[in-house]
């Protein structure tokens, strides 16, 4: 006679798989609602090309401004080595 395993119980509980039910579902609702505010939401390149065409006319207001001449010594703080075997920087 062949015996007869006992399917394994769930020993989390009623109320811990409710939760788990409620918090599935609240978070479907959430994604459902994103969803139809995307619907509602314009073009959304067009809305991204006028922030880019607005942000691009407008100066910097965190960047100085240059008057008079440029001090062309200070570039080559802002490069980068001109030999990559020259530099020896080491990252700990």
């Amino acid at each position: 006679m062949a015996s007869v395993q006992p399917l394994p119980t769930d020993k989390r509980g009623k109320h811990r798989i409710v939760a788990e039910l409620k918090r599935l579902h609240q978070d479907s609702k959430f994604l459902e609602e994103e969803l139809e505010e995307l619907e509602k939401t314009e073009n959304v390149s067009t809305i991204c090309m006028d922030l880019l065409q607005n942000m691009e006319s407008r100066p910097d207001p965190l960047l100085p401004e240059i008057h008079g001449p440029v001090n062309l010594l200070w570039d080559r703080w802002f490069e980068g080595p001109q030999d990559p075997h020259a530099c020896r920087c080491w990252i700990l």
